[in-house]
């Protein structure tokens, strides 16, 4: 709460309220729990993104605006830590997930090919997801996993030591 001074001297209290949620659903209370717990401040930003995103499954244009006015955040900021690290997402994703590293190890070891096929035979590339809501496309630069190369996380599962054709049997298998 801050105490400005009137043109008096006197120090008058001003309530700073927190925003609404942008709709009835109840998954804001568990936005709304963490902001809370962690108290409602800016320094609190990618935790409550984390939050909001494990609620609702993505960040929408509604989240991120409701998460800044909460924590005192500008909207420019927010969307820039929201679209920096990849581990969120603007967009929902597919029933399943599928990461595919692309760090040096898996790279040289096929993961561009991997990548390459997965596009060729189920139509979707990096950072979209098929258009029947089944599977999302993801890559990451390291997923520590590089004595596996090449590597993937498939609905949060890691595997390795992968082939092309294994990889597009096992998404269509999905």
């Amino acid at each position: 709460m801050e105490r400005p001074a009137t043109a008096e001297g006197e120090a008058v209290a001003v309530a700073t309220a927190i925003p609404q949620a942008p709709s009835d659903d109840k998954r804001w209370r568990i936005v709304e729990t963490r902001m809370r717990r962690l108290g409602q401040r800016p320094d609190a930003l990618i935790e409550v993104l984390h939050a909001a995103q494990e609620a609702f499954g993505y960040l929408d244009t509604d989240t991120l605006e409701y998460v800044g006015r909460s924590l005192g955040v500008p909207l420019s900021k927010v969307y820039g830590v929201a679209t920096f690290y990849s581990i969120f997402t603007l967009k929902p994703r597919g029933e399943h997930a599928c990461v595919v590293c692309t760090g040096t190890a898996c790279y040289i070891n096929g993961a561009g090919g991997i990548v390459a096929a997965v596009r060729r035979d189920l139509g979707v590339r990096p950072g979209e997801t098929t258009p029947d809501g089944k599977l999302s496309l993801l890559t990451a630069r390291c997923l520590g996993s590089c004595s596996l190369a090449p590597a993937m996380i498939l609905d949060g599962e890691v595997q390795g030591k992968l082939t092309a054709e294994a990889v597009v049997t096992r998404l269509e298998a999905l």
